[in-house]
Order: structure tokens, then sequence, then C-alpha cells
């Protein structure tokens, strides 16, 4: 399932994690500090640079989507940063403040209590502000790329209408008592790929590369994203809590629509109609009940499929990849990325 690149020479991708974030991240508190005070703790306390009452912590995330960005640029020039690091900084913080924006909304419109392990912003200081944070975090990404390229800021609103077509399907699914896979995917590609998506055609966008190359970095990110979310759906069944940081019951309590379930509930087998009367039954979920539903979806071939179609968009990506032309080092890069979120036991 993961990416290789035997062409390319290759460097730890915590090493390449640690150089994007030097660069992102004093950008990305820039941008903060720009809101009001206020809703800037909600906002740092969300990304987890401090506690509730503004003592510093480490809790926050890998800021995937900035170093697929930073990196992107890098392997659309010649490999370095110094000429076009402005513009991938812009790019990085643009896309991630959309990711935070989507997170937050995520966590209130699921009634997630939690996030990285400690009471989730609406949790901890209420719906509204929580909400009107999320708001800022949006406003700044898009007056940011607005006010320095309307072509940027296009690429960005693209995606994020994708994400909200997204996000409203996966509401609507919880009404539905069956989806198709179709369907599924269609959602998979605007509530998650969307982004990452934005975040390589912005790379490009940084690098000033060709339209043909930018179409084909943001194809490379829409694969990574999609192949990302079958192996997180994947894990929401059966990772392990203490690897990945989740909980592996919440999808099956809540009948998450998600893809395992989905290709499962559309096998024409035994195993997935019994799934599907399950799901469509008025009747709380237990917890015991979670192994037996998981098994059924197994045996269904959901697990399976799942696998196979997440190979599927890792091997598309990177042959879009190699259609780029991308400087080698930075391309291994990018592929170091693309295995670190597509892997089975994060």
């Amino acid at each position: 399932m993961m990416l290789t690149a035997t062409t390319y020479e290759t460097r730890p991708v915590d090493e390449i994690l640690e150089n994007c974030r030097r660069l992102f991240e004093p950008a990305y508190r820039a941008a903060v500090a720009t809101m009001p005070a206020e809703i800037a703790r909600i906002a740092g306390y969300h990304i987890g640079w401090w506690d509730e009452i503004g003592r510093p912590t480490t809790l926050g995330g890998k800021a995937i989507r900035p170093a697929f960005a930073f990196t992107t640029a890098a392997a659309m020039s010649d490999g370095t940063l110094s000429r076009v690091q402005d513009r991938a900084a812009l790019a990085a913080v643009a896309v991630e403040l959309v990711h935070d924006f989507s997170l937050l909304h995520d966590d209130v419109m699921d009634r997630d209590y939690t996030r990285r392990h400690r009471a989730s912003a609406w949790a901890q200081f209420g719906v509204a502000r929580a909400i009107l944070t999320g708001d800022l975090f949006m406003t700044i990404a898009t007056d940011m790329l607005a006010a320095n390229d309307v072509a940027a800021a296009q690429i960005l609103t693209r995606a994020l209408r994708a994400l909200c077509r997204g996000q409203n399907s996966d509401l609507n699914f919880e009404q539905h008592q069956k989806v198709s896979i179709r369907q599924c995917m269609l959602m998979i590609e605007g509530k998650t790929a969307a982004l990452l998506s934005a975040a390589c055609e912005l790379g490009a966008w940084a690098s000033e590369a060709s339209h043909t190359r930018m179409h084909l970095m943001r194809r490379f990110g829409m694969r990574v994203g999609v192949a990302y979310q079958m192996i997180d759906d994947l894990l929401g069944i059966w990772g392990d809590p203490q690897a990945t940081g989740k909980s592996v019951s919440s999808d099956l309590m809540r009948r998450k629509q998600s893809l395992p379930v989905v290709a499962a509930m559309n096998s024409g087998t035994k195993a997935g109609d019994e799934l599907a009367r399950r799901y469509g039954d008025s009747r709380p979920i237990r917890e015991f009940e979670l192994a037996h539903l998981a098994d059924l979806i197994e045996t269904a071939g959901g697990r399976r499929w799942t696998e196979r179609a997440a190979c599927r968009n890792c091997e598309a990506a990177q042959q879009l990849l190699t259609e780029a032309r991308p400087e080698p080092k930075a391309a291994a890069d990018l592929l170091a990325l693309t295995a670190l979120i597509t892997r089975r036991d994060r």
C-alpha cells in the first residue's frame, strides 16, 4: 500500500516535516495573531499551542497539508525553496487555516467532545465561540490569497466549496439506509481530498509551474487524499487506539457510512445484507455488538475492497507525480509524506 521511490534519494519523513514546520509555524502564528485576542486564544487552544488558560503545550498536529504545499513547491522548481519560500508559506498557511476551520466545525456538527485527548474547542469554550473561530480561520485564509493572487484564492475557494459539499453529503448519509459506492467516493473527494489537492496545486502555483503541471499536482493531491481517507476509514474500524489516538467504536456506534461499510452493504452478500439491516434498525448499537459488525464488514468484503482501492489510488498518485516531471529529491519527499499518511499503523 505504501508508495515507493526506488529511483529517488530518500530522507526520514520526520526530517521533512520538521523542515516544513520550521518554515511554516512562524507564518501561521502571525496569521492567528491578527485575530481578536479572545478568538486567537481559542484558535491557539484548538491548534494545540496552549491550554485553556494560555499555558504552552505541545499538542499540535503534524501539519501534513502545509508539508505537501512546501514540498510540492520544491518539487515543481529546482528542489529548493529559497526562491519561492514566501509564496509557499502563503499557500501552506492558507490551507492549514481552512483545515482548522473544517475541524472546528466538524467537531460541533459531530458533537465530538475530544480532540488530541482533551476537550474540543466547542466543549471547552462553547459552540458559538468555536463557530466564530472557525469562520475567522476561513476568512483570513481567503483574504491572504486574494490579496496576492486572485487565481490562488480561486484554487482555495474551489476546495472550500467541495469540502462543504462533501460535509453535507456526509451528514445526509446519516439519514440514508443505503449509500452507493459512487456517492461515498464523491463525498470523500470533497470532504477530505479536496483540501489536500488544493495544497498540492497551491504548492505548484507557488513555484510558478505551468498550468499543466499545476493540474497534474492537483490530481496527485486528490488521489493521495482519497487513499488517506480510505485508510482512515479502515483504522476507524480495525485500528489500534494506542497507535492512532482514535476510538474504534464511535464510527460504528454512530452508524457512520464509511467506505468499508458502504462497500460491504453493496456487496450482495448475506453478511452485507445483515449489516444493512442492523444499520437500518432504530435500536442503539451497543458496544458488545461492535466486533460482530466489524466481522460482517470483513466477511462481506468491505475491508479488502477498501484496501485494494487505496492501493489503486496510491499507484495513480505516483503516476501523476511522474508525469509532472518533479525535481527528484523533492519528489522523494512527496512520496515519503504520502507513505506516512497511507500506512496502516499511524
